[in-house]
């Protein structure tokens, strides 16, 4: 049985948590109060009962101070409480509102889940109604124990209700920050995925254009063309610039969190329109890239049917129009992780990029020329393909990659457009 923690603290309308000592000050100072003060004015209309004496006030005050401690000890204090309720009654005092004490006790620990506290209350209600009836009169007040039972009854139904009510807030609680945790994790992989798409993309130019400036020094012996290299070092400026950008736009969204709505990402979201741009960077490590783009009319190859094809340099805009941001992101990533390997890892000369789209998925394919490392399948090392894959899974949709028939190697992401949306 799920029981509400002692130190939870209790939440009001509007988000407001009250604090531990009001909790246990507030009830127990009410009690002290209303037992003190309207048993003593209700004693002046009962001359017939025992006048309040030292013994009486002890009594009246130990119930309030007892509830400080009820929501360590529920049922201690709910027993104390009943036996000094019942101690008060057996001595003939002026009757008054001397259980409100009791009453409270009773409603704390059963909401605190004590299902023993009807017992107690059970037997107080015994010596109230029955024994102290026959002691002093002889006979039972069945009117007084009807009343009394209705109000036991109330009282307890009242605690079950709210134990329940706590306790399906606390379940609700716990899965809104389990989902809020799955949430971030999941943001936080995909943020992952992204810096490592960039900077593995951008620091492999980087890599690659520095090794060419430093082989035209080295090869012209002071004499190389400044044209050349100064061609090299303008890629690396703009390659370790735009590396930076998305850098610190990353490290903004980890140091603020996802909720600052103030913090825009400095970068749009790529599309493909931007291939071109990527397609260039890699030209410019000496690859030969080609993209290539069609629409087929009825999703199938075989019949040669296309309404638009691309210029052989880009994307159709027929191709990219209305594709969900999901899926043209992570077509763009695709893309981008297999340009990334292929000049890292390939010792290719040519690259084809093709991006065909039908009514029902997107499809990208990535072929190149090259040999891959020795010993490896073309792309073993690192986390760039298990990245493609990830990125295809969470849209729906389903990557390969491995080496082509004869030489090279391709890429090959099917991507839903329903799983962007």
């Amino acid at each position: 049985m799920t029981t509400v923690p002692a130190d939870a603290p209790v939440q009001l309308h509007h988000g407001v948590a009250l604090p531990r000592w009001v909790r246990l000050v507030g009830p127990a100072l009410v009690a002290a109060v209303v037992h003190v003060g309207a048993t003593t004015a209700a004693a002046d209309h009962q001359p017939d009962a025992r006048p309040l004496d030292v013994l009486a006030y002890v009594l009246l005050l130990a119930g309030p101070v007892a509830l400080l401690g009820r929501l360590r000890y529920p049922l201690a204090v709910l027993g104390l409480t009943a036996a000094v309720a019942a101690t008060y009654t057996l001595r003939d005092y002026p009757n008054g509102p001397a259980f409100t004490a009791l009453m409270i006790a009773f409603v704390s620990a059963i909401v605190l889940g004590r299902r023993w506290a009807w017992a107690i209350v059970a037997a107080c209600y015994v010596v109230e109604v029955v024994v102290d009836p026959l002691i002093e009169e002889g006979r039972i007040e069945w009117a007084a124990m009807v009343a009394v039972g209705a109000w036991v009854l109330v009282l307890g139904f009242a605690g079950e209700l709210t134990r329940s009510w706590l306790e399906r807030s606390a379940e609700q609680a716990r899965a809104r920050a389990e989902e809020a945790r799955r949430v971030a994790g999941e943001e936080r992989l995909r943020i992952a995925r992204e810096l490592h798409d960039v900077l593995a993309h951008d620091i492999s130019m980087i890599n690659v254009r520095a090794g060419v400036a430093l082989h035209l020094l080295e090869e012209g012996h002071g004499d190389a063309d400044p044209e050349q290299v100064r061609s090299a070092l303008a890629a690396i400026k703009e390659a370790s610039k735009e590396a930076l950008g998305e850098l610190r736009s990353v490290l903004d969204v980890l140091r603020h969190g996802e909720d600052d709505r103030e913090l825009a990402p400095r970068s749009p979201t790529p599309r493909l329109g931007d291939l071109r741009e990527l397609a260039d960077r890699a030209r410019g490590a000496g690859l030969d890239v080609r993209i290539e783009s069609r629409v087929a009319a009825d999703g199938r190859d075989g019949d040669g049917t296309a309404v638009v094809e691309g210029d052989g340099d880009g994307v159709a805009a027929e191709v990219a129009a209305g594709l969900p941001a999901g899926v043209e992101a992570a077509a763009f990533r695709i893309v981008q992780e297999s340009l990334t390997n292929v000049v890292r890892h390939a010792r290719a000369t040519r690259v084809r990029v093709r991006v065909r789209r039908t009514d029902d998925e997107l499809e990208v394919q990535v072929d190149d020329d090259g040999q891959g490392p020795p010993g490896g399948d073309g792309r073993a090392a690192g986390r760039g393909i298990t990245g493609m894959a990830e990125r295809a899974h969470a849209l729906g949709g389903t990557l390969e990659a491995g080496p082509r028939p004869g030489r090279g190697f391709r890429v090959r992401a099917r991507l839903p457009l329903g799983g962007g949306r």
